[in-house]
């Protein structure tokens, strides 16, 4: 596993310092002045050239970019234009909302995809099966804002069953569960479709295996084939999905925290574009690249583990 690791490593150096190289020509070419944004339209032309220094967006690109570099390995991500607050403090007050955003919608994702792809397995072509595959197209199609948003009317607006905003009192861990289900399950709604018919094709693959027909000759049931020569080899393209889905997990968490005006890193990131906060959404794009970059690295190794045929060409 070590050269994997090793290799995945040096990988996401190279990914990191591109994304931010990217994210800084982007910068360079977006409309508007920031020093006008943040000091407001009376603001002195003195005022404003003071602010684009100490923004340092009176250098070139190229000068920027290894300032930041220079500066981030020395564990500056930089202030906040507006608040003169940190930018670490801002961004690591957010991360724990939006990891357990995503992490939550995942878990619905798994624990209602799953079941019920292996059941329309199973049952294939049975009239369920015909049911969940429309369903699971419907939660594919949706666009997640607009389930956002319908669940919020509905279920916390009309029917008062979970709080329409927030993320809960900090002190308090059951409020903030309950402040996170809608939420969290309205995010995850098209992972639940799309892992429901993943886990329905790869369990069909592997039902037709020659082990398994060798299996059903020496008399093994059905549910220990599925459990214990199926489910073990169905379930690693899932893993590889989730892997690369944490990306599109994160971008819509963005449009769910302003649905639901959750204090999380795509509430947080959204605010920054508007007022043009650069170092602020340098700090979101720093600590959100990893994580995609840790969930990949995560699921090459866990099938690796689960997979010999993987583990043997690491």
């Amino acid at each position: 596993m070590l050269p994997l690791v090793l290799r995945r490593a040096a990988h996401g150096v190279l990914v990191m310092l591109t994304a931010l190289g990217v994210l800084f020509c982007l910068i360079a070419v977006v409309p508007g002045d920031p020093a006008s944004v943040v000091l407001g339209p009376h603001a002195t032309l003195l005022q404003k050239a003071a602010l684009r220094h100490d923004m340092h967006l009176d250098q070139p690109i190229p000068l920027q970019f290894a300032g930041f570099v220079w500066r981030l390995l020395h564990g500056d991500l930089g202030t906040d234009v507006l608040t003169r607050t940190p930018v670490a403090q801002l961004v690591f007050q957010a991360l724990p909302h939006t990891a357990a955003l995503a992490a939550s919608a995942i878990a619905w994702a798994l624990l209602i995809g799953l079941p019920l792809g292996c059941w329309c397995a199973v049952r294939r072509d049975g009239w369920v099966d015909r049911a969940l595959a429309l369903a699971s197209a419907a939660c594919i199609a949706l666009p997640t804002s607009l389930v956002a948003i319908y669940a919020l009317l509905l279920f916390a607006v009309r029917l008062h069953w979970f709080p329409a905003i927030g993320a809960g009192r900090p002190d308090d861990l059951p409020d903030q569960l309950w402040h996170l289900a809608l939420p969290s399950f309205t995010l995850g709604v098209g992972w639940i479709g799309y892992l429901c018919r993943l886990m329905r094709t790869a369990m069909l693959e592997n039902l037709g295996a020659d082990h398994v027909r060798t299996a059903r000759a020496f008399g093994v049931g059905e549910a220990r084939i599925a459990l214990r020569f199926v489910l073990p080899i169905a379930v690693v393209p899932v893993i590889a999905v989730l892997g690369v889905g944490i990306g599109s997990l994160l971008s819509g968490a963005v449009l769910v925290e302003m649905v639901f005006d959750r204090p999380g890193l795509g509430l947080l990131t959204y605010d920054a574009v508007l007022a043009r906060n650069f170092p602020v959404i340098l700090g979101a794009v720093l600590v959100t690249a990893p994580l995609y970059l840790f969930s990949n690295l995560a699921a090459d190794l866990l099938i690796a583990c689960l997979d010999p045929r993987v583990r043997n060409h690491v």
